[in-house]
Protein backbone atom coordinates (compact mmCIF):
# COMPACT_ATOMS: atom_id res chain seq x y z
CA UNK A 1 0.00 0.00 0.00
CA UNK A 2 1.18 3.26 -0.51
CA UNK A 3 2.04 5.99 2.02
CA UNK A 4 -1.12 8.16 1.36
CA UNK A 5 -3.06 5.10 1.45
CA UNK A 6 -1.58 4.07 5.03
CA UNK A 7 -2.26 8.01 6.07
CA UNK A 8 -6.08 7.36 5.02
CA UNK A 9 -6.46 4.36 7.36
CA UNK A 10 -4.61 6.02 10.31
CA UNK A 11 -7.07 9.17 9.20
CA UNK A 12 -9.93 7.02 9.30
CA UNK A 13 -9.24 4.35 11.95
CA UNK A 14 -6.53 6.43 14.37
CA UNK A 15 -2.94 5.78 15.34
CA UNK A 16 -3.24 2.58 17.44
CA UNK A 17 -3.11 0.69 14.31
CA UNK A 18 -0.29 -2.17 14.48
CA UNK A 19 1.89 -2.29 11.74
CA UNK A 20 4.79 -4.89 10.89
CA UNK A 21 8.03 -2.73 10.52
CA UNK A 22 9.24 -2.96 6.67
CA UNK A 23 5.90 -4.31 5.13
CA UNK A 24 3.94 -1.34 4.25
CA UNK A 25 3.85 -2.53 0.64
CA UNK A 26 2.03 -5.18 1.73
CA UNK A 27 -1.09 -4.02 3.60
CA UNK A 28 -4.26 -4.77 1.93
CA UNK A 29 -6.64 -2.84 4.20
CA UNK A 30 -7.97 -3.11 7.49
CA UNK A 31 -10.81 -5.94 9.26
CA UNK A 32 -12.81 -4.59 11.84
CA UNK A 33 -14.63 -6.98 14.21
CA UNK A 34 -17.53 -6.63 16.36
CA UNK A 35 -16.38 -5.24 20.34
CA UNK A 36 -12.94 -5.09 18.87
CA UNK A 37 -10.15 -2.87 17.58
CA UNK A 38 -9.84 -2.43 13.66
CA UNK A 39 -6.68 -4.55 12.29
CA UNK A 40 -4.25 -3.88 9.77
CA UNK A 41 -4.48 -6.68 7.27
CA UNK A 42 -1.70 -8.03 5.29
CA UNK A 43 -1.49 -10.11 2.14
CA UNK A 44 0.21 -13.64 3.47
CA UNK A 45 2.02 -14.06 -0.33
CA UNK A 46 3.03 -10.50 -0.71
CA UNK A 47 5.16 -11.07 3.04
CA UNK A 48 6.32 -14.66 2.42
CA UNK A 49 7.81 -12.98 -0.84
CA UNK A 50 9.37 -10.21 0.73
CA UNK A 51 10.92 -12.52 3.16
CA UNK A 52 12.39 -14.38 0.16
CA UNK A 53 13.24 -10.92 -1.52
CA UNK A 54 16.41 -11.25 0.22
CA UNK A 55 17.85 -14.21 -1.47
CA UNK A 56 18.55 -16.03 1.93
CA UNK A 57 15.25 -17.84 2.64
CA UNK A 58 14.24 -20.99 1.12
CA UNK A 59 9.97 -20.64 0.33
CA UNK A 60 9.90 -23.04 3.08
CA UNK A 61 12.03 -20.92 5.16
CA UNK A 62 10.31 -17.97 4.43
CA UNK A 63 6.88 -19.74 5.97
CA UNK A 64 8.85 -20.72 8.90
CA UNK A 65 9.89 -17.49 9.73
CA UNK A 66 5.98 -16.12 8.68
CA UNK A 67 4.90 -18.65 11.28
CA UNK A 68 7.06 -18.04 13.85
CA UNK A 69 7.94 -14.61 14.32
CA UNK A 70 4.50 -12.65 12.51
CA UNK A 71 1.57 -14.65 12.94
CA UNK A 72 2.99 -15.95 15.73
CA UNK A 73 4.01 -12.60 17.46
CA UNK A 74 0.53 -11.74 19.46
CA UNK A 75 0.57 -8.71 20.76
CA UNK A 76 -2.63 -7.73 21.91
CA UNK A 77 -6.13 -7.10 20.26
CA UNK A 78 -4.47 -4.92 17.62
CA UNK A 79 -2.16 -7.59 16.36
CA UNK A 80 -2.53 -7.71 12.09
CA UNK A 81 -4.17 -10.26 10.49
CA UNK A 82 -3.03 -12.26 6.89
CA UNK A 83 -5.21 -12.24 3.85
CA UNK A 84 -5.06 -15.61 2.05
CA UNK A 85 -6.11 -15.28 -1.44
CA UNK A 86 -7.30 -17.78 -4.10
CA UNK A 87 -6.38 -17.98 -7.50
Amino acid sequence: MTQDGIDTLVERFGEELTRMDGYDDCIVGVVERFGQPPILCYDKQGVISKLRAGGDMTTEEAEEFWSLNQIGAWVGDSTPCFLTTVG
